[in-house]
């Protein structure tokens, strides 16, 4: 897994989450685990753990399959 496939994917990710005032940054990669901050309004969304999970995690596994997990670091 490539640092470069991440960050591609995350720009993806960061078109919609900025639509909302929100933004997210890639904080590091340890073996399959990614680990981002939720900024701006992601931040403090009481959402914010749904979506980690059910948007940043899905899009990343399905774009790059050996992630196995996502994290709020």
């Amino acid at each position: 897994m490539v640092r470069e496939d991440v960050e591609r994917v995350l720009e993806k990710i960061k078109a919609g989450l900025q639509r909302d005032g929100g933004d997210i940054e890639l904080v590091e990669i340890k073996d399959t685990v990614v680990y981002v901050k939720l900024k701006g309004a992601c931040g403090t969304c009481p959402m914010a753990t749904l979506t980690l999970k059910n948007w940043v995690e899905a899009n990343l596994k399905r774009e790059i399959p050996e992630i196995t997990s996502v994290q709020a670091a």
